[in-house]
């Protein structure tokens, strides 16, 4: 019995599409590629060649294995022995709307292998992960922005006042400037470069994952515009917040 439906749907789910994304991807119809995934028809030959050609597998492969089982997984297998043979180290990203299955996924080989990855030959070998950024919360960096991350195994590693890709069971993902206490192991203080946000604490233990900024990438030509009475503002409150925090970390 051919696998090709229950491998169509298996790969859809792997990179996170929605059936009319994936549809789409193969110039069929969504109803088309439920019935396919349901089993309710066999696909045509084309679409499984368009298939073949995105996830880099033979029609054989498609049709006869179960590519979800470890024996039928020789895409995955090839996606990690091209990137650990690779001089260049690859980045995966993570968007905006990836971020929710990331928090359930990270520690997935699967799920982090069909995340779409690019290079930067500027940084040295190492374990980088990039994140999409939202919000206004760490301005000047603007909303959208990709945020570049070498992995910090330890959270003794962490370099107090530098900024962070923070992933916690609490507080999801965050980009801050991250704070260390003597007098509070167990805790680290989240700061946003925008002063109009508040800094908070988050429990070590909370706290997953954590990559130290490396590289800011922003879209072109687009800039935030302040006024005089917005920047007196947020110099008049930063001015206070760091009072308060030498106050606290005193």
């Amino acid at each position: 019995m051919s696998q090709a439906g229950k491998n169509l749907k298996y790969l859809r789910k792997l990179r996170g599409w929605t059936q009319e994304e994936f549809a789409s991807k193969l110039k069929i119809k969504r109803s088309l590629l439920g019935a396919y995934e349901e089993e309710r028809a066999e696909p045509r030959i084309e679409v499984l060649e368009t298939v073949s050609g995105i996830f880099k597998m033979s029609l054989d492969e498609l049709l006869l294995q179960d590519v979800s089982s470890a024996k039928g997984s020789s895409y995955l297998e090839k996606r990690r022995y091209l990137k650990m043979s690779s001089a260049t180290s690859e980045i995966q990203f993570v968007p905006v709307k990836a971020a929710a299955g990331y928090l359930a996924g990270y520690a997935d080989p699967e799920f982090i292998d069909e995340l779409n990855t690019f290079t930067l030959p500027m940084l040295a070998a190492g374990n980088y992960r990039a994140f999409e950024i939202i919000g206004d919360s760490m301005l000047p960096t603007l909303s959208g922005s990709v945020i570049v991350g070498e992995k910090v195994e330890e959270i003794d590693q962490v370099k107090s006042s530098n900024t962070y890709i923070v992933v916690s069971r609490s507080e999801g993902i965050v980009y801050k400037r991250v704070l260390r206490s003597n007098r509070s192991k167990n805790k680290v203080t989240l700061v946003s470069d925008n002063p109009l946000y508040e800094p908070y604490q988050v429990n070590t233990e909370e706290i997953v994952e954590l990559w130290q900024a490396q590289m800011i990438i922003a879209k072109a030509n687009v800039q935030q515009r302040w006024d005089v009475n917005q920047l007196a503002n947020l110099v008049n409150n930063l001015q206070e917040q760091v009072s308060t925090l030498k106050k606290k970390m005193n």
